[in-house]
């Protein structure tokens, strides 16, 4: 539903509503020998190392059209990074129209709004399991504001921005603030499924869960992979080098490794 600009509300000061995206994605590769698994270990740390993930935040922060206060970034040892951007708003003139349009966001040419009181966060952990030979990068994304603007405009550069087999998207919207009469809003746009945010090319692309409890402005969407290609997972070569069996045994533990990431819980 689009507000007409008879229909905005007018506030009693600042929007106090707190608008949080959490984007959390996996990627999963299937690393035989210690060697392979160190190799991929080397390549996420240097994909995803904490200048990329910077510049990652910073298009979401253009995106969002939040003005950079202060960053902080991290690599760690032996793997993993983490950025923290703290960001804040302009003088706000009106509230865009964009802001209550359920669909998704632009990728980082173009700006929406600025934003005040909001953060920008990442974290990634690499891991592999301790007896087979699976390989597992994870990356959690955190953003959250406060004004008119929702954070969901960002999804859409988000899973451009990332090679995921997994995602879990959470959105959720804390707080009040009141109208000029003093009247509490506990949210100020309407929204009925994260995933009119995400574009029909990717939905197209992934089996989805919904649960949304929408008495307390939450909202939850998984993202699993439709389509298994091995040669995808095999770091450094494809499948044409291994036997039947290799195959299918390999291709047992990676969609094993997708199913219990994807309904949380371990499978026999």
């Amino acid at each position: 539903m689009k507000l007409t600009h008879e229909q905005r509300i007018t506030l009693h000061g600042f929007n106090n509503l707190t608008k949080s995206l959490s984007f959390n994605m996996y990627d999963i590769c299937y690393t035989q020998t210690k060697e392979e698994r160190e190799a991929y270990i080397e390549y996420i740390d240097e994909q995803y190392n904490a200048d990329r993930l910077t510049e990652i935040l910073k298009n979401v922060s253009d995106i969002i059209g939040a003005h950079v206060l202060n960053v902080a970034k991290q690599d760690y040892v032996p793997q993993g990074s983490s950025v923290t951007i703290l960001v804040s708003e302009g003088p706000i003139v009106e509230v865009p129209t964009e802001s209550f349009d359920e669909s998704p966001g632009p990728l980082p040419d173009s700006v929406v709004m600025q934003l005040d009181k909001s953060h920008i966060t990442v974290h990634t952990y690499p891991e592999y399991h301790p007896d087979e030979g699976i390989s597992t990068f994870r990356a959690d994304i955190d953003v959250s504001t406060c004004g008119e603007i929702s954070p969901l405009k960002a999804l859409n550069y988000l899973i451009h921005s990332f090679d995921s087999d997994i995602m879990t998207i959470d959105y959720r919207v804390r707080g009040f603030t009141r109208d000029i009469n003093g009247h509490k809003l506990f949210i100020d746009h309407e929204i009925s499924s994260i995933q009119n945010y995400i574009p029909d090319e990717a939905k197209e692309l992934y089996d989805m869960i919904d649960v949304n409890i929408y008495q307390e402005n939450i909202f939850h969407t998984k993202c699993k992979l439709k389509k298994f290609d091995l040669n995808n997972y095999l770091f450094g070569y494809t499948k044409d080098k291994l036997r039947e069996e290799e195959i299918d045994e390999i291709t047992e533990q990676l969609v094993k490794e997708m199913d219990e990431i994807y309904y949380g819980k371990n499978m026999s």
